[in-house]
């Protein structure tokens, strides 16, 4: 045999190892997964990257352990597939655990080639993309699989802020698993296939003898509604994956770039003459702030975060005029749009997202304050509320803010005013900014007034109308340079485009510090 011809039979002993390991363990596995209603991992893979543009990294590494039968079962790529490809021409960087393989579980190999696919994404600056299905630490290698575990969250933690990081939950996800995507800035669940807890419906029962189904402790609903920890949840994994790509193109490859650009098909100069009949003068009736928003930016399009979750404020990215910016909205149409535990966390979150990747906030007003009750003071309201005002007061990109209507005590504050550092505030003709509203404010002021006169209500209501004329009318922030301008509706989106692209150079300096100590 000829020194050509050895070599092309080991080229061709390469491609047969490599067919194995991208076909899997066998094709009853692959159907065992289909009939779930799940893909493969390099079909979900395939979904999500530009085609052909996978580079797989490690595919035929396999595990060294032995007992209870495993040195007897050695796979190809030990059950997760990493690599790198691009999605909309730019690197992404993947990995993906395969379910058909030790039902995806995490051993030292597994977690070792995780390791490798996000040191490379850090070092080469360009988002991650974990696709997840897996059962769990393999029980078969005992603590090592652990170790692994305790890896990827050092990495998660270093990755914070520096790339973008997205969790895809495509399958179950207990224990000490949980808490990789909960490090990360965005978690997509897709309904009825995955779900995530702490703790199994098995141990729930033993230990507190409630019964519940496993997507009823943690599928997509309950986190998308109840525990806020999905930011997103989808019926079918191809429009998930079709939106990660979707939120990819919205965010920059790292903390050292601006997100990308896209050419607007929308005009700046455009009218929002629709926005005078959207919001009603009257404080106390409700609208869809989704229909302020839609009208502002560019074709209406936005990617709400968090939709379904703490829906009193709306927090969502969008472009104006090509470039990507985060709102940050009072929701009028739930709860009145008031601040309260789970809305002050969701928007400070984002807010932080906004900062650690150049995105600058616009903020829209209409806030009647923070919820009262005993409830949200002994559930720490006043910790939580800080965490936004926090968040605010330690971004540095640019921050415009506009009160459209309501804008209330220490709600005001929060909601990025001037006074904590917003670069530029504008309010419409119908703002009211005051410590209260009007009625509250005069029984307060006017209480020994109203309770001796003759007539209290007559009182009142005359009290009420002389607040409003003397504190409360629409120029009386702008007088004081309270706002920089009071701007005709109509001309909202032309303002915020002209005021993001001067900003658009804004520098800003943070004291020296290696971090700070925000509330919990």
């Amino acid at each position: 045999m000829t020194s050509h011809q050895e070599t092309r039979g080991r080229v061709a002993h390469l491609l047969s190892l490599r067919e194995q390991a991208e076909r899997g363990p066998s094709d009853r596995a692959t159907e065992a997964q289909h009939a779930k209603g799940k893909l493969t991992a390099r079909e979900r893979i395939a979904l999500l990257l530009d085609e052909g543009s996978f580079r797989e990294v490690e595919q035929l590494r396999r595990h060294r352990a032995s007992g209870f039968g495993l040195e007897a079962k050695k796979p190809y790529t030990d059950g997760v597939v990493t690599g790198w490809g691009t999605v909309e021409g730019r690197t992404v960087f993947v990995y993906a655990h395969d379910f058909r393989i030790f039902g995806g579980a995490l051993g030292e190999a597994h977690a070792t080639k995780i390791h490798k696919i996000m040191d490379m994404a850090i070092s080469a600056g360009a988002p991650l993309v974990s696709l997840n299905d897996g059962a769990g630490a393999r029980i078969q290698e005992g603590v090592s699989a652990l170790a692994g575990y305790g890896g990827i969250f050092q990495r998660n933690t270093r990755a914070s802020g520096v790339i973008p990081q997205i969790s895809v939950m495509l399958g179950p996800c207990a224990g000490g698993a949980a808490y990789s995507p909960a490090l990360t800035d965005f978690v997509f669940m897709v309904r009825e296939t995955s779900q995530m807890f702490i703790t199994g419906p098995d141990v729930v029962k033993a230990v507190t003898g409630e019964e519940i189904t496993q997507n009823g402790l943690g599928g997509a609903d309950v986190h998308a509604e109840t525990s806020g920890v999905a930011h997103f949840a989808y019926d079918d994994e191809e429009t998930c994956i079709a939106e990660v790509r979707y939120l990819l193109s919205m965010l920059p490859s790292n903390n050292r770039e601006l997100p990308p650009r896209s050419e607007p098909s929308d005009s700046a100069e455009r009218r929002c003459d629709t926005l005078l009949d959207v919001v009603p003068t009257d404080g106390g009736r409700p609208y869809d702030m989704r229909e302020v928003i839609a009208e502002i930016v560019d074709d209406g399009d936005c990617m709400e975060v968090h939709e379904r979750w703490a829906t009193s404020v709306i927090t969502t990215l969008a472009r104006l005029d090509g470039q990507v910016v985060g709102i940050v909205a009072s929701q009028p149409r739930s709860f009145a749009g008031v601040l309260d535990i789970h809305s002050s966390e969701k928007a400070a979150r984002f807010v932080q997202m906004c900062d650690a990747f150049n995105i600058p906030i616009v903020t829209l007003v209409d806030v009647p304050g923070f919820l009262p009750g005993v409830d949200q003071e002994h559930g720490g309201i006043i910790r939580h509320g800080a965490k936004l005002l926090y968040a605010y007061c330690n971004a540095t990109v640019p921050r415009i803010s506009l009160i459209l209507r309501k804008a209330y005590g220490g709600a005001y504050i929060v909601m990025d005013s001037q006074s904590i550092g917003a670069d530029l505030t504008y309010a419409w003709p119908t703002n009211e900014i005051a410590v209260m509203g009007a009625e509250g404010a005069a029984n307060v002021i006017f209480r020994r007034q109203i309770a001796d006169a003759e007539d209290s209500e007559a009182m009142r209501t005359r009290m009420v109308k002389e607040y409003k004329a003397e504190l409360m009318h629409p120029y009386y922030a702008a007088e004081r340079g309270l706002v920089d301008d009071v701007i005709d509706p109509a001309e909202t989106r032309e303002v915020l485009i002209r005021s993001l692209a001067m900003l658009r150079t804004k520098h800003a300096d943070l004291p020296s510090r290696k971090h700070g100590n925000p509330p919990q």
